[in-house]
């Protein structure tokens, strides 16, 4: 008996393993149409009317599943915490790439949201209280200014950002705050719970705004400008973190953290293919230094990192 145990055991733990990194790229791969489609709509909608209608919308279909299913309320302190979730991912980054890709392209804004993985790896440090070794914040602080200067150098010369740059370096923290808070409150909560929770509370700022937004400027849209909106709101905001969540809520996160990396690639290859956008050497080369950085951060802080990460709540299991 003790010997089938010893058996049994490795194999759970590379299954759990590769279960979380296949959860975690379905979450990507859904993350990686966010900016080409924000892009497209953004000619029929208003941008407030794009950040904040998403989260609207999500916020019905988490309140219906959350309702279907009974889940138990969250404690005082998990509101705490999911509202911390909400203004990350539901409220700042939706609304601040919206505004950025009014003036930007898609494939530029991918390059600088190719620092997601390494202001993750951050926020998940300073949150956890890990302290990696000096070659981690070298590699991070590494991407971020290999990011600044992409995004310097795109706009004629250093010195010279645009307002949409700063939107975009301001929607990376929100969402690596975001990330990280969600990334534990999961293992808590579950996954899908933690983003439906964190959605509901955000849904009365966001209806106001969507009121708000849509009197101002009512929405002009054809079709697929309607179904680029859709995918916005059904799939990035709202199906999309129960594969990533549920990805970083088995974990290891920072391995699970990593496949991020491939996210922005993907992001490039559907503005080329959906906007034909074209991808010069600056987009490629720009990209590849953000990657390579971030890549070597979170890599870092894999091999520094203590083992006490706890699995998923065992019904999500």
């Amino acid at each position: 008996m003790k010997l089938e145990s010893s058996v049994i055991a490795p194999r759970s733990t590379v299954l759990s393993t590769r279960a979380g990194l296949g959860w975690g790229l379905l979450g990507v791969v859904a993350f990686s149409f966010t900016l080409p489609f924000t892009r497209i709509a953004i000619d029929g909608f208003s941008p407030l009317f794009i950040g904040a209608g998403r989260a609207v919308v999500a916020a019905l279909l988490a309140g219906i599943a959350l309702t279907a299913t009974r889940q138990r309320i969250p404690t005082r302190a998990q509101w705490g915490r999911l509202a911390v979730v909400a203004g990350g991912v539901v409220a700042g980054f939706p609304l601040l790439t919206s505004f950025a890709m009014t003036t930007t392209p898609a494939s530029h804004g991918a390059v600088v949201v190719g620092l997601l993985p390494a202001a993750t790896a951050v926020a998940v440090v300073l949150r956890t209280g890990e302290r990696p070794n000096r070659s981690f914040w070298v590699f991070a602080i590494l991407g971020a200014v290999a990011a600044v200067v992409f995004a310097a150098l795109q706009n004629g010369g250093l010195g010279s950002l645009t307002t949409a740059d700063l939107l975009l370096f301001g929607a990376v923290l929100a969402a690596a705050i975001g990330y990280a808070e969600g990334g534990l409150l999961a293992r808590e909560l579950g996954s899908w719970q933690t983003v439906s929770w964190a959605l509901v509370v955000a849904a009365p700022l966001m209806g106001v705004l969507t009121v708000v937004s849509a009197i101002q400027q009512p929405p002009a849209a054809n079709p697929v400008q309607w179904l680029a909106f859709g995918y916005l709101a059904a799939v990035s905001m709202f199906l999309g973190f129960f594969a990533w969540y549920r990805g970083l809520a088995i974990g290891p996160m920072a391995q699970v953290s990593q496949i991020q990396l491939v996210q922005p690639v993907m992001s490039i290859a559907w503005a080329a293919l959906l906007l034909h956008e074209p991808i010069g050497w600056a987009t490629a080369v720009g990209g590849f230094a953000v990657i390579l950085c971030a890549a070597l951060a979170v890599r870092t802080r894999l091999k520094d990192r203590p083992r006490t990460e706890r699995p998923p709540r065992e019904e999500e299991s």
